[in-house]
């Protein structure tokens, strides 16, 4: 392993940045070098060819474009750009999404202090790494088992939505009632029943209410 390692942080929260900062200052072999508050800020920075890191924290959540939009553009340009993902979001179909987009390690931000030196290190010899739970999970779903749900960024909860449970979602935010949307789609009470459920589960609200302000949050209608 070369003398030193450098690595880039970027996170929209300069305090996770500074926390990040201050646990790899604890290990001799790595030096930060430089930091980015949004997705624009990381590829500017790594379109410079002035800047030069060995590996980069990457979180999912980001302004102007996203950690997804990072990978994707290191992707779509053959970048060779070691990637960390550190992130609140534990879904396995997130992690999942990462990998296809080329990261090499994916570690959950309640684990961060305790994994992310040893996840540099393993990167850097050319390994994957991936948090204990984490990698638990991905076994069993290669494995086909069932695997638990966890945290996903809005962008994934609306693209799970089917053409159905979209137009139920923009009928109830019109504040049309069970009888109304089964009668305007010509389907069964029972059945929109099930969409209002599984509209419910998947976008992790309690009631109608927080249906429509979930779609109007996010510009669904």
């Amino acid at each position: 392993m070369k003398e030193k390692i450098y690595v880039h942080v970027a996170d929209d929260h300069k305090i996770v940045i500074d926390g990040i900062k201050a646990i790899l200052n604890t290990d001799k072999d790595i030096e930060v070098n430089g930091y980015s508050l949004t997705g624009k800020q990381v590829l500017d920075w790594f379109t410079n060819p002035e800047n030069k890191a060995d590996v980069l924290i990457l979180d999912i959540t980001m302004p102007i474009v996203d950690g997804i939009g990072v990978l994707e553009y290191f992707k779509n340009n053959k970048i060779n750009q070691n990637v960390i993902i550190v992130s609140s979001y534990d879904d396995i179909k997130i992690v999942q999404e990462m990998i296809n987009l080329d990261c090499n390690g994916y570690i959950t931000k309640n684990n961060a202090g305790e994994y992310i030196i040893d996840a540099i290190k393993a990167v850097m010899k050319g390994e994957q790494f991936f948090t204990p739970s984490i990698q638990k999970e991905l076994i069993k779903a290669l494995s086909g088992q069932k695997v638990a749900d966890g945290d996903l960024p809005d962008k994934f909860l609306i693209e799970s939505l089917t053409d159905r449970e979209l137009e139920v979602l923009k009928l109830i935010t019109k504040q049309y009632n069970t009888i109304e949307i089964a009668d305007l789609l010509n389907l069964g009470v029972s059945t929109i029943d099930s969409h209002r459920k599984n509209l419910l589960k998947k976008l992790k609200v309690k009631n109608s209410v927080g249906l429509a302000m979930y779609a109007v949050k996010h510009k669904i209608v």
